[in-house]
């Protein structure tokens, strides 16, 4: 693999890599009625990001790069909305999921940037 165009070396994919990672611990932990709710979802929405920001790097096209880019920017949307959630439903530590949600605003607004530069 040729390491100068591996979404490896991406400061956001290093990033949202760790977020996946933790939320998976995090959700370890929320009630077993949560299996196929909240935790199912937060975990398929916090690793969608770092996959598409892999797929659009392995697209062709800077079009189909932007895509994929603009697909992880909305499951990182999608994240804050169920973080909030746990906020809400006291799911989790106060304090790790607001730090996790100021690290997945980071992400977005690093992907919103990545977007701007390859316009």
């Amino acid at each position: 693999m040729n390491e100068r165009y591996s979404f490896r070396n991406l400061e956001v994919w290093k990033i949202s890599i760790s977020l996946a990672e933790r939320i998976y611990k995090l959700t370890g932990n929320f009630p077993i009625t949560e299996n196929y709710g909240i935790t199912s979802q937060l975990r398929r929405s916090s690793i969608s990001i770092s996959n598409n920001i892999c797929e659009g790097r392995g697209r062709l096209t800077k079009g189909e790069y932007k895509h994929f880019l603009g697909i992880a920017r909305g499951s990182s949307y999608e994240v804050s909305n169920l973080i909030e959630l746990c906020l809400r439903l006291q799911f989790g530590k106060k304090e790790e999921l607001e730090e996790l949600y100021d690290l997945n605003d980071k992400i977005s607004s690093m992907l919103f940037n990545l977007i701007k530069t390859l316009k």
